[in-house]
């Protein structure tokens, strides 16, 4: 149904509410990314309305930080628009902050936590190969 895939991928050392926060984070560069990926509102049967979600399905992998860090790099290396979650942005409390946390590194100096990116299916299927369905 989709020509692309949405994968995020998530450290797999993190504690469970590292986990959710850095998936919270990453879906919402997704959709930033591009604003025809949300759908339209939910309604219930008696009339109650609900917020819309992303109209394609995500897929959640896990990978230890050496492959975190070579799925980043396969992703540069392929020109993919990716968001990024850095180890230093849970301390920091808004967005200018998270920001400048990521500006004090260079790119492969980068204490990624995670990534999600959408793309082509085959293009993040390579980028994302040795990450494993998270558990």
């Amino acid at each position: 149904m989709f020509d692309t895939k949405i994968a995020i991928v998530i450290r797999d050392d993190l504690l469970t509410w590292q986990k959710l926060n850095v998936t919270a984070f990453l879906t919402s560069g997704v959709l930033g990314a591009d604003a025809e990926l949300l759908g339209e509102n939910y309604e219930d049967a008696t009339g109650q309305l609900y917020r819309p979600l992303i109209i394609q399905p995500m897929i959640v992998l896990a990978a230890d930080g050496e492959g975190l860090k070579k799925i980043h790099r396969r992703g540069i290396d392929r020109g993919a628009s990716m968001a990024i979650y850095i180890e230093d942005m849970f301390s920091t409390g808004h967005d200018a902050a998270n920001r400048a946390a990521v500006k004090q590194y260079a790119t492969d100096e980068l204490a990624l936590v995670g990534l999600a990116l959408r793309d082509d299916k085959k293009v993040v299927d390579k980028i994302t190969k040795g990450a494993k369905m998270h558990p």
